[in-house]
């Protein structure tokens, strides 16, 4: 297990997609924004240290860890936060929608998300980095399948065909989540469970926007509440 080292000063580095960015569905203006306290944001202001965010909007392993190894050589953290699979396990449902008979892979397929995941996670170590993984929050699936359905009902129609069920978008997600957690006590590395902080309210879809899967600006509270409880019994002096 790697242990973290007592220092004055620290540098963190967040590799993640949207979520770890900061985007939220502003329903007012009726489009995406960048959420001025988001996570990220809020950690930022606890820990001890620079917070380097390379998160990206649309990112997958494929793409966010792709590009790790420079992104580690130009901040030279000693802390790496990932959070990644909200868009490694979805869909590209407008072309399901158009042809719900055939055969639609995710953005990332399961194998290759463990495959790329652990490499990351070996690499960082190799370095003398520590890498840190976050488990994914849950997605509300009916809200997300009318997000998806864009209010057509013969979209939402093509797409349930192909899907059989409207709970199989939250299990194909729970099963990446399921591979984070594997992976994490398979290569001994941290983790940190934001899913469990969201499932902890019966309510939890309150803490997501009106697409049913990025979190609001209380779910980045959450997960900034979440991260901070699990720095605080053994690793405060990360903590300003």
């Amino acid at each position: 297990m790697d242990i973290i080292p007592n220092k004055t000063d620290y540098r963190f580095l967040v590799s993640g997609d949207s979520i770890s960015r900061g985007v939220v569905f502003d329903e007012r203006k009726g489009k995406y924004s960048l959420l001025e306290n988001s996570y990220v944001s809020l950690l930022q202001n606890a820990l001890k240290g620079v917070v380097y965010n390379l998160s990206k909007f649309g990112n997958t392993v494929i793409k966010g860890l792709g590009k790790l190894q420079k992104d580690v050589q130009n901040s030279n953290p000693d802390i790496v936060l990932i959070e990644f699979g909200g868009n490694d396990c979805d869909f590209n449902w407008p072309e399901i929608a158009k042809d719900p008979a055939g055969i639609h892979e995710p953005h990332t397929e399961y194998n290759l998300f463990q495959k790329l995941l652990k490499d990351s996670i070996n690499t960082l170590k190799h370095n003398k980095i520590i890498p840190v993984l976050l488990t994914m929050p849950p997605l509300d699936a009916d809200r997300y399948f009318k997000w998806i359905s864009q209010n057509s009902a013969e979209t939402g129609k093509n797409i349930l065909q192909w899907l059989g069920s409207i709970t199989k978008i939250y299990w194909w997600q729970e099963r990446y989540n399921s591979a984070i957690l594997n992976i994490a006590e398979e290569t001994e590395t941290k983790w940190i469970d934001i899913r469990g902080a969201f499932l902890q309210y019966p309510d939890f879809p309150k803490l997501l926007c009106a697409d049913g899967i990025h979190p609001n600006e209380n779910g980045h509270k959450v997960i900034a509440q979440k991260i901070l409880e699990y720095i605080k019994p053994y690793y405060s002096f990360l903590l300003k």
